[in-house]
């Protein structure tokens, strides 16, 4: 298991944004009560539900994206949070040598599985508000690991996606 406690006083972590865990916070409250509202309550904004079968398509579409994103969530926290290096690194193994960001990717991919379980035209909406913000965070972690790690990281910029992984590697390209 890892320990999030303490975590701030980490030399082997670089930082985040002062805002992240609040807004994080915020709009996963804002999103759910906005999802359940109008999913489950009023159903201003549900008509696609009609259109796509829930048992055929939007259930087993759900799991898979809700299984990825749990799967991402646990293995980027468990590398990241489960050991402390001795010297800080650019961390490359595991799924972040796949994705730059797994941790936030999952986040969006759980609201996302939740859309598909459910649509709801209205929470949508907050999901695209969502994605901005992680983006604008992850933005910023990325300039303290550049202002900490340099060409080190600019490579690993260039090595590894954001959020998406790629299907061929940069070098089966050349």
């Amino acid at each position: 298991m890892f320990n999030l406690k303490n975590h701030e006083r980490r030399d082997d972590l670089t930082g985040e944004h002062s805002l992240g865990d609040a807004g994080q916070a915020i709009l996963f409250f804002l999103f759910l009560t906005v999802w359940i509202t109008d999913a489950f309550v009023f159903r201003y904004s549900t008509l696609l539900d009609q259109y796509i079968p829930f048992y055929a398509v939007r259930l087993p579409l759900g799991i898979i994206i809700l299984a990825i994103a749990i799967y991402l969530a646990w293995t980027g926290m468990r590398i990241i949070f489960g050991k402390v290096r001795e010297k800080p690194v650019v961390v490359r193994e595991g799924i972040f040598g796949i994705v730059r960001h797994p941790i936030y990717l999952s986040e969006m991919l759980f609201y996302l599985s939740l859309l598909v379980f459910r649509t709801s035209l209205a929470a949508l909406g907050i999901w695209i508000i969502v994605v901005l913000f992680l983006h604008y965070i992850s933005r910023y972690e990325e300039k303290l690991l550049l202002e900490r790690f340099g060409d080190d990281y600019r490579q690993y910029m260039r090595d590894v996606p954001m959020y998406f992984p790629r299907i061929i590697s940069r070098k089966e390209k050349t």
